[in-house]
């Protein structure tokens, strides 16, 4: 029994070192080596592990289907950098690579444009986007880079396959040919923006992983459809995005701690290993025998091209995984308030 006492003048008769301290455990109440009396208490729970409720995912996964998202996602990068690789071959003197980028751009902007239509399931909901401009909305400012650079691009092919009105031509071709990076990278910021965890922590290195990829998509459809008497320029083009798509993705695999998990397993994974060893294939065959051989050229680009459709499908069916378990949502949490705890102790 306790000598204490409280009554309205306080607590009479405590006894020293008996009060009750905040975060100090049980005094005297531990064990050491078996043994009563350790300073402190030992734990003897261990770290509860997080479950979520009902084994139900925190985030709901995307619900937009593969094909038309990652088809949006990699025919608008083939579009945006093909004009500008079709600007820079028009003006070296490469009509044949120049007209072939014009027509392969329009085309995969209505591809794109479509299947991005058909994911929102109306087309008045696309038209809906267009009826406000939010600059800090990634969606709002892409729909109005599509319906700016559409007209642009189908403009430089139309004039350019009847010959019609060459200096519209030209003018058409140099604006699409500065809309064009924009449209091969917004996507990417569009992805990182929602709460889609293998998407939100590559926000600093997805942007260059989708130019990249463009990149060399659009150049190896210039060794498709060019002569190789023009196709120089390319072959350094695909050279040049497959290197930065390979070296932004490793940079991901590496700063996105627990998220880029997917981008290496399952379904996901299988994809983006599927797209490096068509990027490999693509690059030695186009700088080893796509200035030689027409053949050797083509074969060089559809590898390209194959590599960066695999690419995007690696991405999105990552970001699906991402958000099917619950630990890529709290792990980096937790290692995020970690860190805050740990400088602000310091």
């Amino acid at each position: 029994m306790s000598s204490s006492e409280v009554g309205k003048e306080g607590v009479r008769g405590e006894r020293p070192g008996r009060e009750a301290q905040i975060g100090k455990g049980l005094r005297g109440r531990g064990r050491r080596g078996g043994r009563r009396g350790g300073r402190g208490e030992k734990a003897m729970v261990p770290e509860a592990e997080f479950t979520s409720y009902y084994g139900r995912p925190i985030l709901k996964p995307p619900v937009w289907k593969s094909f038309d998202v990652a088809g949006y996602f990699f025919l608008g990068g083939l579009a945006g950098a093909g004009s500008v690789l079709a600007a820079g071959a028009q003006l070296t003197g490469r009509p044949a690579a120049a007209r072939a980028l014009k027509i392969s751009s329009l085309a995969a902007i209505c591809g794109s444009t479509a299947a991005l239509v058909h994911d929102l399931g109306r087309p008045e909901r696309f038209y809906n986007m267009l009826r406000v401009m939010k600059p800090t909305s990634p969606m709002s400012v892409g729909s109005w880079l599509l319906a700016a650079y559409g007209p642009a691009a189908g403009a430089a092919a139309a004039l350019e396959v009847t010959g019609l009105f060459p200096r519209l031509g030209r003018a058409a071709t140099a604006g699409a040919a500065v809309l064009g990076p924009a449209v091969a990278a917004y996507t990417a910021v569009l992805a990182a923006d929602t709460a889609v965890p293998a998407w939100h922590e590559a926000h600093r290195e997805l942007p260059f992983v989708f130019v990249g990829s463009a990149a060399a998509a659009a150049a190896g459809m210039a060794l498709v459809a060019a002569p190789v008497r023009e196709n120089a320029p390319m072959r350094t083009a695909a050279v040049l995005g497959a290197g930065l798509e390979l070296a932004a993705a490793k940079v991901l695999e590496r700063r996105a701690g627990p998220a880029a998990e997917p981008y290496k397993r399952g379904r996901g994974g299988a994809y983006m290993r599927a797209g490096e060893i068509l990027s490999a294939a693509g690059t030695a065959g186009c700088v080893l025998l796509g200035g030689r051989s027409r053949a050797a050229a083509a074969l060089s680009g559809a590898a390209l091209l194959a590599s960066s459709a695999c690419t995007r499908f690696g991405v999105f069916h990552a970001g699906v995984q991402s958000a099917e378990d619950p630990k890529y949502t709290v792990v980096p949490q937790r290692e995020r308030l970690a860190g805050r705890d740990a400088a602000s102790a310091s």
